[in-house]
């Protein structure tokens, strides 16, 4: 059988996922993800380069894949609904970030002109019926309350309870980015 460099690099893309989203790219071993991928690291290192920029290749993708399964809209409730289901069938999106954030700090991030512009994006969809001036406000703390109410189960089952329905949050989340949306419109008539 013919080697496929396609099906190889998309065993290492997806071996290297799981490999970041739980360890990071500090404690992330390019053996484990080398093995689950049933490649060798000489392979990993030629298609991708070191450690960071695969894990740069791995955010880079995830990341695309949740904007093409979550574009923005002018509804930012319902964007926020769409948000949390999507965080909620694919926490390593989070994970990611999380490490990103963790790993990276405050320092620029690789392509970040790129993803800069794809939040404008959002911000310019929100903007519209509204005041543009707060838009970024809002899209910011759509993203957190989306995204926080999956990346911390420990702080909800503590805060919320160990019974708190992950539907009802949903909801609930929902609600608050509204009220964040109500807020506009009634300073607007103000």
């Amino acid at each position: 059988m013919a080697y496929d460099s396609t099906a190889t690099k998309e065993r290492i893309l997806a071996a290297a996922t799981a490999e970041f989203a739980a360890h990071g790219v500090a404690g992330a071993r390019v053996d484990r993800i080398a093995a689950e991928a049933q490649a060798n690291k000489r392979a990993i290192y030629d298609y991708f380069g070191d450690k960071n920029k695969l894990f740069a290749v791995v955010l880079e993708r995830a990341l695309a894949e949740l904007a093409a399964a979550v574009p923005p809209g002018q509804d930012l409730p319902a964007y926020a609904e769409r948000l949390f289901d999507y965080h909620r069938a694919h926490p390593e999106a989070l994970r990611l970030v999380m490490w990103e954030a963790l790993e990276i700090g405050d320092q620029p991030v690789p392509a970040e002109e790129a993803r800069t512009a794809h939040y404008q994006d959002k911000v310019n969809a929100a903007a519209v019926g509204g005041r543009g001036d707060d838009a970024r406000t809002r899209v910011f703390f759509t993203l957190a309350l989306a995204g926080w109410s999956i990346a911390m189960p420990q702080l909800r089952r503590m805060v919320l309870g160990p019974d708190a329905s992950l539907d009802a949050l949903r909801r609930d989340v929902a609600h608050a980015v509204q009220t964040l949306t109500a807020g506009d419109r009634s300073s607007e008539q103000a």
